[in-house]
């Protein structure tokens, strides 16, 4: 037998219109009494590391995250620490999508990887566009194929607009199963 928190899961994975897939419900408490951008920015990896949520559309096509060389997140050998660079890129993508798609589609990071192309000091920022387009694109490949994985680039800059690394991020997306009493 499984146990309620298994339950609940599952529950919250049919899609039947009273449990659409959502965030979990402390970040929905949190996006509900302060906003998604300040509890982003008290989040307490982004907190620790130095992250600073900079701009979030209200169409949630754009985000702008930037982060300021601190001793807490420069490694060994005084540049940015290579887990604070990818970590203040981690989840914007599907934060986008999610907004953007709705409760009605499941959204999740499927994988991630970042290349140093130059030592990162001072202040580094990094931008993440979701175009009207490739929104589009989305629902039309999930529609004809009923889930895809989508592939997005961003990169991270110094102060000097130079390219400090790139990250891949791949993001699954597929519409909510429908329960059998919708069929």
């Amino acid at each position: 037998m499984g146990s309620k928190k298994d339950s609940n899961r599952n529950r919250r994975l049919k899609g039947d219109g009273k449990n659409d897939f959502q965030p979990y419900f402390l970040w929905r408490w949190a996006e509900k009494i302060i906003g998604l951008k300040w509890a982003l920015m008290l989040y307490s990896p982004y907190l620790g590391a130095g992250v600073r949520l900079k701009e979030m559309s209200k169409n949630y096509d754009r985000i702008v995250v930037e982060m300021k060389q601190r001793f807490w997140n420069t490694n060994y050998v005084g540049v940015h620490f290579g887990g604070s660079l990818y970590a203040m890129c981690d989840p914007f993508y599907m934060f986008l999508l999610m907004k953007r798609l709705g409760p009605s589609y499941i959204v999740w990071d499927q994988a991630g990887s970042i290349e140093f192309v130059r030592s990162g000091q001072g202040k580094v920022r990094a931008e993440f566009f979701l175009e009207e387009t490739r929104l589009e694109e989305i629902k039309a490949r999930v529609e004809r194929d009923r889930k895809t994985t989508e592939t997005f680039h961003v990169v991270v800059v110094d102060e000097k607009n130079q390219v400090v690394s790139r990250i891949e991020k791949k993001i699954y997306i597929r519409r909510m199963r429908q329960s059998r009493a919708d069929k």
